[in-house]
């Protein structure tokens, strides 16, 4: 599962998320690899041939757009969540791509963790309510995974009070 919950430090539960990466810096390379041999492979027969030039800009130009998408893909995939849960603060802090930060916090009291089951951007979205601010947690999750979570969730929040 792409969340942890983390040994509890100072009488805090720490919970940490963060989205599937199927595919390492090694994958990448080889896929890039393979995906541009392929690609060449049809020109052999044109070895020589004027036609070459002509198709040889497409070829470049196709594996750099592969290389392009999927570096985006896996910059945009740099998300961590951090979930703290204590007596006296619940806080969660979103470490979004390109180094953005979003905060939250709220009493464990008041909190409420919410499964929607439809009605949002996606079947069984889980929400954190406290403090007037209602948050998304672990919107990169499968459903099985949400439903898992707010369970686990639910009962360690349920302890705090």
């Amino acid at each position: 599962m792409p969340y942890e919950w983390l040994p509890p430090e100072g009488g805090e539960d720490r919970l940490q998320l963060w989205p599937h990466r199927s595919l390492d810096q090694r994958g990448f390379v080889w896929f890039i690899g393979m995906t541009a041999a392929l690609i060449a492979l049809p020109l052999l027969a044109t070895l020589g041939n004027p036609v070459l030039w002509v198709l040889l800009p497409f070829l470049i130009g196709a594996v750099w757009s592969i290389w392009f998408a999927l570096r985006k893909n896996g910059r945009d995939r740099d998300i961590l969540e951090d979930l703290h849960l204590s007596r006296d603060r619940i806080q969660l802090v979103r470490h979004g791509p390109k180094g953005r930060r979003q905060d939250w916090e709220a009493n464990p009291y008041w909190l409420r963790v919410t499964l929607h089951p439809t009605g949002g951007p996606v079947p069984h979205y889980l929400t954190l309510k406290g403090e007037g601010r209602e948050v998304e947690l672990g919107a990169f999750l499968s459903e099985e995974e949400r439903l898992s979570l707010e369970g686990e969730l639910q009962t360690r929040v349920n302890a705090l009070r």
